[in-house]
C-alpha cells in the first residue's frame, strides 16, 4: 500500500505534467496556481503565450524567481505589454526593472512613480529615465508632466524656466517650496517668471519665496513698490545691505526707509 508521501508525489508528478502539456484554455486556471513548482513548468508549456503570462503577471503574490524566469525565456521577443508588466509586477528583481524602464513610455513611468506599493528605489529609477528624456520632450507633454509627476520631475520642469510651462508648475500639489525657491536663485529665473511665481495665490504669501523675489536683480520694480512698505526695517536693511540688487533697486530700498524715517 504506497505510503501518504508516495501519493504527495505522484499527485504532484500528474500536476507538473498537466502543467507542461496543458492546453491553452487550461493553461489560464493553471496560471493561479499556488505552487512555484507548477508555475515553473508551465512556463515550459510550448503552448504558453503572452496572454497567459499577462495572466500570470497580475498576481501580486508571485515569488520573485517566476518574474525573473518570464524574462530570461522571453527576453528576445518581450512584447509591450510584457515589458510594462513584468516593470509593475513587485516580484520582479531591481535588476530587471532598470533595464525595461528606457523601454517605456513617457507617461506609463509617470503611472507607475504612483503604483501603491512601489518601492523608493523603483520610482527613483523611472523618475531617472523621465529626467533624461526632458530635453527631447514636447512643450504640451512637459505641461502633462508638470501636472501629473512627482515632486522630483516638476522641481526640474520648474528649474528650466520655460514660461509656457511654469504655470502648471507652480499650481502642481506636489511641488516642494524649496524647489521654488531654488529656481528663483538660479539663472533660469527672468522678470516674467519670477512675477508669475509673485502673482500666484499659492506662493506669493510666503515669506522665504518673498525675500529670494526681492533680492534678485532682475525682479521687476512693481514688486518692491508692492511689498518693501510690509517689510520690517530689519529686513529693508539687509536687502540694502547685500550685493546683489541692481542700483534702481537699491534706491527703492532706501526710499522706503527714507520714508519711514520721515514719519
Amino acid at each position: 500500500m504506497p505510503a501518504d508521501g508516495d501519493h504527495l508525489e505522484l499527485a504532484l508528478a500528474k500536476h507538473l505534467s498537466d502543467a507542461l502539456t496543458a492546453s491553452s484554455d487550461r493553461l489560464f486556471q493553471l496560471v493561479l496556481d499556488a505552487s512555484p513548482e507548477i508555475l515553473k513548468a508551465l512556463l515550459r508549456n510550448p503552448q504558453i503565450a503572452d496572454d497567459h503570462l499577462l495572466s500570470l503577471l497580475k498576481r501580486k503574490d508571485l515569488p520573485e524567481d517566476i518574474p525573473k524566469l518570464v524574462y530570461q525565456r522571453r527576453r528576445t521577443e518581450l512584447s509591450h505589454p510584457l515589458i510594462l508588466a513584468l516593470v509593475k509586477n513587485p516580484a520582479t528583481p531591481g535588476s530587471i526593472t532598470r533595464s525595461l524602464l528606457p523601454h517605456l513610455r513617457l507617461f506609463e513611468l509617470v503611472d507607475l512613480c504612483f503604483i501603491p506599493g512601489i518601492n523608493g528605489d523603483q520610482r527613483v529609477a523611472a523618475e531617472r529615465v523621465i529626467l533624461l528624456r526632458l530635453p527631447t520632450t514636447p512643450v504640451g507633454n512637459k505641461i502633462t508632466l508638470a501636472r501629473r509627476a512627482t515632486s522630483a520631475v516638476v522641481g526640474e520642469l520648474l528649474k528650466e524656466g520655460d514660461a509656457r510651462t511654469l504655470e502648471a508648475c507652480l499650481n502642481s500639489p506636489r511641488l516642494k517650496e524649496a524647489s521654488v525657491f531654488q529656481f528663483l536663485n538660479g539663472p533660469a529665473a527672468t522678470a516674467t517668471t519670477i512675477s508669475m511665481v509673485a502673482r500666484h495665490s499659492r506662493w506669493r504669501q510666503r515669506p522665504n519665496l518673498r525675500l529670494a523675489i526681492l533680492k534678485n536683480r532682475k525682479t521687476p520694480p512693481v514688486w518692491f513698490t508692492l511689498w518693501l512698505p510690509k517689510l520690517p526695517a530689519a529686513t529693508l536693511n539687509q536687502l540694502l545691505a547685500g550685493r546683489r540688487l541692481d542700483p534702481a533697486q537699491k534706491a527703492l530700498v532706501q526710499a522706503e526707509l527714507k520714508r519711514r524715517s520721515l514719519r
